[in-house]
């Protein structure tokens, strides 16, 4: 077995190397957003340089998790390469170290990291950007959960089901824009369509202002007010107009229970749920195809040609796995196959890989 004096260094240079590319990434995002910010609030009186470096500080994690799949690869990469370039990993091999001795510290290591990303950063990186986007509601008087975007949530009420449809929201959610209802009996027959132009929540019912009632076998009629009841509070409104990106992770399971529970589409909040608990295998399936690529440097020439390789294999399995996550998203797959599936296969594919290179 690898000795502990070996395993310490080489998990020594790891974490550093990451430690490293982390803050590195941290900054520049935090640099590219700072400006960006900055420009907006150039025009605004009740907003200065210091409350713009302060929402880009909070909004930068948020922005970093998402390329820490990357960043494992890069830095794995990198930290691979100056333990060939010194020598020691050669030095390590005379000594009858094979390759999987002295990566089995790094993989375990690569797993805390991704439990840690779960349970602690993604926690704290949502609480922090709830915060900016606050401080920017605030500062621009727009509501961030305004979107651009048309939805559609189902209901239940004391007359039955609705599956609604809103252009626009406000409010957090409370406030629908270019609305259109259709509303069932409780037997599930069709009862009539609601066109309206607003629709605001109040305590058990929707009140849609000029509304277009269709109805089978009528004559469309035009109303000044309709009421639709709901059994959604503000807050499960709240949530079928909040990306699953935002909630934190502990909070996801009883986020989709609760909109279970309230009629609406819970199925992203359990697809991003299982997709976080698969990030430690996904980054360790990353870590693999860095050593497939970076352990070859000595054994033949053009690192540069096996560095783009390995960045360009991680790139494909990173856009494999959001591809394979839209087909989950849109129920073509099942959350778990659609959440593991691309960890899973990055594993054994670097697995397979080193095999090869390792033991031919």
């Amino acid at each position: 077995m690898i000795g502990y004096t070996l395993a310490r260094y080489i998990l020594g240079r790891f974490c550093i190397t990451i430690a490293s590319g982390v803050g590195g990434v941290l900054c520049l995002i935090y640099l590219i957003d700072f400006i960006e910010m900055f420009r907006r609030v150039s025009g605004s009186e009740s907003a200065a340089a210091a409350k713009a470096a302060f929402m880009s500080l909070l909004r930068a994690p948020a922005i970093a998790e998402q390329a820490l799949p990357f960043v494992m690869l890069g830095c794995a990469m990198l930290a691979f390469f100056n333990l060939s370039r010194r020598m020691e990993l050669i030095v390590a091999r005379a000594a009858g170290v094979s390759a999987w001795q002295f990566l089995a510290p790094i993989l375990v290591a690569t797993l805390l990291i991704g439990i840690v990303a779960i349970t602690a950063y993604n926690p704290l990186a949502a609480s922090m950007k709830e915060v900016a986007d606050g401080m920017e509601a605030r500062i621009f008087g727009t509501p961030h959960s305004e979107t651009d975007t048309s939805l559609w949530f189902r209901q239940r009420g004391i007359d039955g089901q609705a599956i609604v449809h809103a252009d626009q929201s406000s409010n957090q959610g409370s406030h629908l824009t270019g609305v259109t209802a259709f509303v069932f009996e409780q037997d599930g027959a069709f009862l009539e369509r609601i066109d309206g132009a607003r629709a605001q929540l109040r305590p058990g019912f929707w009140e849609i202002t000029d509304a277009r009632v269709n109805a089978p076998g009528e004559e469309p009629a035009t109303v000044g007010v309709y009421l639709l009841a709901t059994n959604l509070t503000a807050e499960q409104v709240t949530q079928a107009f909040i990306p699953a990106d935002s909630v934190p992770f502990w909070s996801l399971p009883e986020v989709g229970r609760r909109s279970e529970l309230a009629g609406l589409d819970a199925h992203r909040y359990r697809l991003r749920f299982q997709t976080l608990l698969a990030l430690p295998l996904f980054l360790v399936a990353m870590v693999l195809i860095a050593a497939s690529f970076s352990l070859r440097f000595f054994r033949s020439g053009g690192a540069g040609g096996l560095v783009a390789g390995g960045v360009a294999a991680g790139f494909v399995l990173y856009v494999a796995t959001k591809i394979i996550g839209d087909l989950g998203g849109a129920g073509l797959l099942s959350v778990p196959v659609a959440a593991w599936s691309p960890a899973i296969i990055g594993s054994l594919l670097g697995t397979w890989a080193l095999l090869h290179l390792e033991d031919g």
